[in-house]
């Protein structure tokens, strides 16, 4: 989900930070610090956080929690943990919210792409998996902090909140240490965490057909932004582009949309809304917007147009 590029900061002492691979992305930390050296042990704090993240929720590991879930949860109630089991609520309470848009249970479909290797599944399997996509077929059990799946088949995967969680992790853990600037970036979700030692943080969000230029720029201080792409994992075939943003109601990869970004106050909020407003289009997705008084959005759709929410104002010509 790449779809920003922060300008680069002048390279002071006391900014430190690293980028690594982690989460099938790159996660980057930058941050202010008078002590050089306790600046990176903050930084190696906030990695350490996202790859135990990581390896409680990547779908990828099969010793991982939510692994555990999707091989069990169709025969029997499992215990998901209170971390685990508060972020597929938050995802359940997204889903209502946005009537289905934003849908975990995509990965009913979803586990059939293979973007490296161009694979896609086929119509059968798309018209019979997509009968698996449906988020009230996920029963969570408070008390027992339990979840549980209605259909054997079913699947669900974090890949449109779980960046955003790590980032607001990430900047918790800057904030509990002492810092006041900096920015922590996990693919396409960044958390900003005040301004830029008296500036904004200027982010770009990224050209969706023009690979390294920049469409707009925003001034941000402490603020999350999230965008969701076509142009991260994807193949193409003829005129038709295959990504991994699916639309639940279908089972196929939503269309209609280059980018969409979402900004405010709580990057896992922003990580599924960005996925909503795609999912969405460009009217359905900015009136979803119009309703969330602290969130914001811009939308490029596939002319390459780009609409702004309401509380918004579009650059002067």
């Amino acid at each position: 989900m790449v779809a920003l590029f922060v300008f680069s900061i002048p390279a002071y002492a006391e900014w430190v930070g690293d980028a690594r691979p982690l989460m099938g992305t790159e996660v980057s930390v930058r941050l202010w610090h008078e002590d050089a050296a306790v600046g990176r042990e903050i930084v190696d704090k906030v990695f350490a956080e996202a790859a135990r993240i990581d390896r409680l929720m990547s779908t990828y590991k099969e010793d991982s929690r939510i692994s555990e879930i999707n091989r069990n949860a169709a025969a029997e109630p499992v215990v998901a943990g209170d971390e685990l089991f508060q972020l597929i609520r938050r995802s359940q309470d997204i889903s209502v919210l946005t009537r289905g848009a934003f849908d975990i249970t995509y990965d009913s479909v979803g586990q059939h792409y293979d973007f490296r290797n161009r694979q896609r599944p086929d119509e059968a399997t798309v018209a019979a998996e997509r009968e698996l996509i449906d988020f009230r077929f996920v029963e969570l059990d408070q008390a027992a902090g339990t979840v549980a799946f209605r259909e054997e088949g079913v699947r669900i995967n974090l890949g449109g909140i779980a960046k955003g969680y790590v980032v607001e992790r990430g900047v918790s853990i800057l904030r509990m240490n002492g810092v006041r600037h900096g920015i922590v970036t996990a693919g396409g979700d960044s958390r900003l965490l005040g301004d830029r030692r008296g500036q904004p943080w200027m982010v770009g969000i990224r050209d969706p057909r023009v690979d390294g230029e920049v469409a707009i720029s925003v001034p941000l201080e402490d603020e999350a932004i999230s965008t969701s792409g076509d142009y991260e994992r994807y193949f193409e075939e003829g005129d038709t582009r295959y990504h991994h943003i699916i639309k639940p109601s279908t089972g196929k990869p939503a269309g209609g949309v280059h980018s969409a970004t979402v900004f405010g106050p709580d990057a896992v909020i922003t990580d599924a809304l960005s996925t909503s407003v795609f999912v969405l289009g460009v009217d359905q997705g900015l009136r979803l917007i119009a309703t969330l008084p602290d969130y914001e959005s811009i939308v490029i759709d596939a002319e390459g147009r780009i609409f702004y929410s309401d509380g918004l104002q579009s650059p002067s010509p």
